[in-house]
């Protein structure tokens, strides 16, 4: 079985670290608020300016004019801060984040992601993506592993106009866990019930796969 969107939130959360600084793009990544271990301190910034975001909301919790980068309503933790757009992408071109969390339409064996558009399409703007990947040097990218199609998001080279170049090294899909080295996707883990034979089949660009591939492991 693929992951769910929530299971994929909380094996990304499982690379959380005690005391980061962390952004969560839209779609997939911002669910990672929501499995933040309750003994770990890590403050989640959103690049339009809001750092310390908690879960998202209930209805009696929900405030309308506090939201992320992606237009959801959010709440905010103890010793939260809210700040202009222009310090908070001051923070990331610093280099100030400790780890980055993006959702990407393909990745590519030397490390280059698209994610800001599909040609023909309508779209509402780069975001903070360029800032994010160019800024930050732990990144890991979250989507499907294939499209609805079935045509593979893990390419030898990205056929969509490009985000950044040689900026990722991490990619966790509905399938798998996998890091970029040398020209290669290396197979880590895979999803529970998914066998190595499906993800060699969905994987397009080239991939090394270990002797010992084990499932991922969710408490």
């Amino acid at each position: 079985m693929s992951l769910t969107r929530e299971q994929m939130a909380q094996r990304v959360a499982q690379e959380l670290q005690d005391g980061f600084y962390v952004n969560l793009g839209i779609g997939i990544p911002t669910l990672v608020a929501n499995f933040v271990p309750n003994n770990m301190s890590v403050m989640l910034q959103s690049e339009n300016g809001l750092l310390g975001m908690g879960e998202f909301p209930t209805e009696d919790t929900i405030d309308a004019d506090m939201i992320n980068a992606g237009k959801q309503t959010v709440t905010t933790v103890k010793g939260a801060s809210i700040f202009s757009s222009a310090e908070s992408f001051a923070m990331i071109r610093g280099g100030h984040v400790d780890l980055t969390v993006l959702g990407a339409f393909e990745v590519d064996v030397n490390g280059n992601i698209a994610s800001w558009m599909i040609p023909n399409k309508l779209i509402k703007g780069m975001g903070g993506a360029m800032d994010l990947v160019a800024g930050a040097e732990n990144i890991i990218v979250t989507m499907t592993h294939a499209s609805k199609n079935g045509d593979s998001k893990l390419l030898s080279d990205c056929s969509l106009p490009l985000t950044g170049k040689g900026c990722i090294k991490k990619v966790l899909t509905d399938l798998a866990w996998l890091e970029i080295e040398e020209g290669a996707f290396i197979l880590k883990e895979r999803a529970p019930g998914v066998s190595v034979e499906e993800i060699i089949e969905k994987t397009q660009g080239k991939l090394i796969v270990p002797d010992d591939v084990p499932e991922m492991i969710f408490s």
